[in-house]
């Protein structure tokens, strides 16, 4: 599972010109399930989701998590995370998950982030959507867990 995550001072999804999905303050996840993923990544996902302290305390800390600022999380499905554009001139896509494996993931994902007190909005999954976002900061960071192997980080010790 790949996740792009950023902070937000407010997002939306728009399909067919209706918004299906919008929040405030918080953080804007959006997720590639890759081939091999399961319930494991999901619960990680959601765990560290609904606790990640990115938000600035009184000193410009990120020190704060979703439910010290009051924060919602805009879960946004993108199966082209899961590609490379490492070769060629036309993305792979060959280690994305099958939509009728990636969807209840995704779903899972929601209910897990909404069982840790989390308010999530959503996009549709396999919908041609549209998405706005104020950047907060700008802070984002990519979260990898699972099919993919590990990758050198480039630091030592």
């Amino acid at each position: 599972m790949r996740i792009v995550v950023q902070r937000v001072r407010r997002a939306s999804v728009t399909v067919g010109g209706e918004v299906v999905g919008r929040i405030g303050r918080g953080l804007l996840l959006l997720v590639g399930v890759e081939t091999g993923d399961g319930r494991e990544q999901v619960e990680r996902a959601a765990a560290r989701f609904a606790t990640l302290r990115v938000f600035e305390d009184e000193q410009g800390h990120m020190n704060r998590g979703l439910d010290e600022v009051g924060g919602e999380i805009l879960v946004v499905s993108q199966f082209t995370l899961a590609g490379s554009i490492r070769r060629g001139r036309r993305p792979d896509l060959i280690g994305a998950a099958r939509p009728e494996d990636a969807e209840p993931l995704v779903d899972a994902l929601v209910a897990a982030l909404r069982a840790h007190g989390v308010k999530v909005a959503t996009g549709v999954f396999r919908a041609e959507m549209e998405v706005e976002l104020v950047n907060d900061g700008p802070v984002t960071f990519v979260w990898e867990d699972g099919a993919l192997p590990d990758k050198p980080t480039g630091r030592m010790g």
